[in-house]
């Protein structure tokens, strides 16, 4: 039985985290009842060859800016001191191992990232382990787990579809941010204030092409 204390686990590589991030984070964490959602940053996607473009250090401190209005929401640097390639499986074990079996674990996932499911490591195992919790924005279609049902069984893509969450609609993207940063264009009202400082302060995602 899981216990009535509930954290949500959100992981990505946050290059840069925008206020997308933290208005879903809050939301889910509204939905599932969470006491608290702990961003997660990612040294590197087993499923991305690419490093992000800021440093580990840059990236902990802008999640640490982003969050700081928000007592409901923290960070942690466990997947940063770990060596590559850190798995998600890995990752809950730990937390579970930490914050005891009174505890009750959710991950937060986005609904562009269901496809990709089959190819994570473990993933039978974290279904069985954790709430995985798919989020998906208003407006757009709701994820259907149906088409894994024979690979991981009715009782999982139960458990998968009762841990689905609509969030608000915020049409915000690291990439595209990134995109705009290097063309020199403006971001505000993409970032938290304090997080478009520390951009701008340390020169991120700045084009290496002069004109």
């Amino acid at each position: 039985m899981y216990g009535e204390k509930k954290i949500a686990l959100f992981g990505g590589t946050f290059d840069p985290i925008h206020l997308g991030h933290t208005t879903v984070a809050a939301a889910a964490a509204e939905h599932v009842g969470a006491e608290k959602v702990i961003f997660v940053p990612a040294k590197r996607s087993p499923l991305k060859g690419s490093l992000p473009k800021a440093t580990d250090e840059h990236r902990l401190k802008m999640i640490t800016l982003a969050i700081s209005d928000d007592q409901r929401l923290d960070v942690s640097d466990y997947e940063l001191k770990r060596r590559e390639p850190s798995y998600t499986l890995e990752t809950i074990r730990r937390f579970q191992t930490d914050f005891g079996s009174e505890v009750s674990l959710y991950w937060l996932i986005g609904a562009d990232s269901v496809d990709d499911l089959l190819y994570w490591y473990g993933i039978t195992e974290l279904i069985d382990e954790c709430n995985l919790c798919t989020m998906y924005r208003a407006g757009c279609k709701k994820p259907d787990f149906a088409k894994f049902r024979t690979i991981w069984g009715p009782e999982r893509i139960e458990k998968l579809q009762q841990n689905i969450i609509q969030t608000p609609l915020v049409d915000i993207s690291s990439t595209e941010i990134r995109n705009r940063l290097a063309a020199g264009r403006d971001v505000s009202g993409m970032l938290h204030p304090a997080v478009a400082e520390y951009i701008r302060k340390h020169g991120l995602y700045q084009s290496k092409v002069k004109p």
